[in-house]
């Protein structure tokens, strides 16, 4: 078992460490904040030119994008991020370029062959197990989607790898989302309907691959004089990745498609209005998790392990206290944010509570899952993912008949809950991390007080000065805190780095 107290590194290199982190993460957190903007802003154009029966049944069609990319993917996005940084690390200029061919080319091939199934198999598929046949249509786009969307994201996964985060961010989570938001505009204003979002989603991943394959080309540079393979290496990892991550995936989206299975489109609408707010929301775990990723497998090759703990630490306090001030907001005033949508997506505010606290305690408890799968505990990974699925499929199974979309949101909670102790407990026995230090303390504090104050603010208040008071309450009560208990060393570090440009991104030479 490899302890804080191996072969640790310089506090220099520490700090090092922590700087990249920063750039990186800065970086992902100001791209997620528009690609979050973005999604919204198709969430709201839908739900005002559409009604909830298209919004849920575009919900339940995208769940089927990101499984189906997932299970194309084969598990090679951990894979490709991990051994591309391991290859630059060791020079070996022909395992990246191999690395990169062979990852991209899997998954893309096994997504045109599903993407093509899809298409041809979407009547019996709706037939078989959900009772709206509206459903046809948009999985046969998805079908068409699922090529270009699995290549970008298996290209932009290599691009990870060389340490920089810029192609994921502008190409993933800004070009891509932007473009679908526009076009999503454009031809439902054209009044082509449901048919016409699913057109945008379609071309705006096609566009998006074209940048990918772009950006990943640049970073690879000059062709070597041979590509070196090492398919048992990347493929025995990725196999096991796989597993983990169609399970991870499924933990977030089998609510909706069992939802689709047992209860009406229009429910599956407003489900899909109350997560997309519990993601804007909380949607600061994802850029930072993903900044964090490719320094921990080159943190853990090198056992710096001094490094590896500050860097995952840093990560939760920063996860932590981004995360509270919207999630103590969506929690006091589900109900009037969830009205902003409409009067008849209200009845969400209930589950969007549920959802928020579930997805706050996920966060909170660190990038521990990143931690297992880069460190090389890819099989403890796929287990816990598998297991958490189990008990989220049957909790849904069990709940949504007679509870339908709270029922939903309580087992997404529960299976949270119990992936997430399992996951910091692995971690402290094998590696003596935990996720949690005092400046996660000091948010939580800073949380509670402003917990109190949105609540009494809510009490006090007529709506809807309750609601614009409140937000207002909530992020200055917090940030106050905050500054009056200070911040940590650490803290100082990243704040700096993320007022200067990001460093260019290392390229392999020929």
């Amino acid at each position: 078992m490899v302890t804080s107290r191996s072969a640790s590194g310089p506090p220099a290199a520490a700090g090092r460490d922590l700087v990249g982190f920063a750039r990186g993460g800065g970086l992902n957190l100001v791209s997620a904040v528009i690609s979050q903007a973005a999604l919204l802003g198709i969430t709201i154009v839908m739900v005002r030119l559409l009604g909830r029966r298209e919004v849920g049944l575009y919900a339940q069609a995208f769940a089927f994008l990101v499984l189906l990319g997932l299970l194309s993917l084969s598990g090679l996005r951990a894979g490709l991020i991990r051994f591309v940084a391991v290859h630059l690390a060791d020079q070996d200029e022909a395992a990246v370029h191999g690395t990169s061919r062979l990852g991209v080319a899997i998954s893309t091939g096994g997504a045109l062959v599903l993407g093509v199934a899809l298409v041809l198999l979407a009547p019996a598929i709706v037939h078989a197990a959900f009772s709206d046949d509206g459903l046809i249509t948009p999985l046969r786009f998805v079908g068409v989607a699922l090529p270009a969307a699995t290549f970008t994201d298996a290209a932009l996964s290599a691009t990870q790898g060389f340490r920089t985060t810029r192609p994921y961010a502008l190409v993933g989570m800004v070009f891509e989302p932007l473009t679908r938001f526009t076009l999503t505009c454009v031809l439902l204003a054209a009044g082509l309907g449901l048919r016409g979002a699913m057109a945008a989603l379609v071309v705006s991943n096609y566009v998006a691959a074209a940048l990918a394959f772009l950006a990943l080309r640049r970073l690879l540079g000059p062709r070597p004089d041979y590509y070196r393979y090492q398919v048992r290496e990347l493929l025995g990892f990725s196999s096991v990745s796989w597993f983990t991550s169609l399970a991870s995936s499924g933990l977030v989206w089998a609510d909706t498609i069992l939802l689709g299975v047992y209860r009406t489109s229009a429910e599956v609408g407003v489900y899909s209005v109350a997560t997309r707010l519990v993601t804007l929301a909380t949607f600061v775990a994802t850029p930072i998790g993903a900044s964090l990723a490719p320094r921990i497998a080159l943190l853990y090759t090198r056992r710096a392990m001094v490094s590896l703990s500050r860097a995952y630490t840093a990560a939760t306090s920063w996860i932590v206290r981004l995360l509270l001030p919207a999630s103590i907001v969506l929690i006091v005033f589900s109900s009037p944010l969830l009205g902003l949508f409409g009067p008849a997506y209200r009845v969400g505010a209930q589950v969007a509570a549920v959802l928020v606290i579930g997805k706050f305690l996920d966060s909170a408890a660190g990038p521990c899952g990143v931690v297992l799968n880069q460190s090389g505990r890819s099989v403890l990974s796929m287990i816990d993912n598998i297991g958490a699925l189990a008990l989220n499929i049957a909790l849904n199974v069990w709940l949504i008949p007679d509870h339908g979309i709270l029922g939903a949101a309580v087992a997404w909670q529960v299976s949270l809950i119990a992936l997430n102790a399992v996951r910091i407990l692995e971690v402290w026995v094998l590696l003596r991390m935990l996720p949690v230090n005092l400046s996660v303390a000091k948010g939580l504090l800073a949380g509670a007080a402003s917990l109190v104050a949105c609540i009494v603010v809510r009490d006090v208040l007529p709506s809807p000065f309750d609601s614009i008071l409140g937000i207002a309450t909530a992020v200055f009560v917090y940030v106050g805190v905050l500054v009056a208990l200070g911040f940590a060393a650490e803290d100082r570090v990243i704040l700096r780095e993320l007022l200067r440009p990001t460093a260019p991104a290392p390229t392999v030479q020929a």
